[in-house]
C-alpha cells in the first residue's frame, strides 16, 4: 500500500499544472508579441510578487496565435540567450541548453500554450497545455531563458513592460 501511495504521489506531482507550485499566484501583466505585424503569441506573467529581484518564482505562459516548429523555438531562444549574455557563452552550454528546450518544447500550433515556470536557485520546469514536460535542474539556463522577457535589455521592451505591470492599465487579474 505505501508502494502504491508513493507512486500516485509522484505521478500526480508529475502531471500537477504549474499553479500547484505557485499557489497564491496572480497575473502580474500580459501583452501580445507581434513580428512584422503579425501575433505571435499573448504572453502572461503570473506570481505572487514582482519577479525583478530574480528572488522570487514567477510563471511565464506563452498562448502561442501561429504554427511554429520547435526548432524555430529552440533556435530563437538560444540566439536571444546568446545577445543578452554579457559574455560569450561556451559551446558545452550552449549544447546543453539546446538539449534541454529541445526536451522541454513543442512543435507549436495556434492556441498551443507553454508555461515556464522559474524557481529562483533551482531551474525551471516547462509545461505544455497545463501537463509538466520538462524540468531543467540548471539556475543559470532558467535566468538566461527568461531574461528573453524580462531582462531591461528585452528585444520588446513594451512587452517587458507590460508583463511587469508597468504599462498603465495592461496589469491584469
Amino acid at each position: 500500500m505505501l508502494v502504491l501511495t508513493a507512486l500516485l504521489m509522484v505521478i500526480s506531482a508529475a502531471s500537477a499544472d504549474w499553479r500547484s507550485a505557485l499557489p497564491a499566484s496572480r497575473q502580474l501583466g500580459s501583452g501580445e508579441f507581434t513580428w512584422f505585424g503579425f501575433s505571435v503569441y499573448t504572453a502572461r506573467l503570473w506570481g505572487a510578487d514582482s519577479p525583478q529581484g530574480w528572488q522570487v518564482p514567477f510563471a511565464l505562459e506563452l498562448i502561442y496565435h501561429r504554427a511554429l516548429s520547435r526548432d524555430t523555438l529552440v533556435q530563437a531562444s538560444i540566439d536571444e540567450m546568446r545577445r543578452l549574455s554579457d559574455r560569450p557563452l561556451p559551446q558545452a552550454t550552449l549544447e546543453r541548453w539546446t538539449q534541454a528546450m529541445q526536451e522541454a518544447f513543442v512543435d507549436v500550433q495556434p492556441g498551443t500554450r507553454i508555461t515556464g515556470l522559474y524557481l529562483p536557485g533551482q531551474g525551471c520546469r516547462f509545461y505544455v497545455n497545463g501537463q509538466l514536460r520538462h524540468e531543467v535542474s540548471d539556475p543559470a539556463f532558467a535566468r538566461a531563458f527568461f531574461a528573453i522577457w524580462l531582462d531591461p535589455r528585452a528585444r520588446d521592451p513594451q512587452l517587458r513592460q507590460r508583463l511587469l505591470g508597468l504599462a498603465g492599465d495592461d496589469r491584469g487579474e
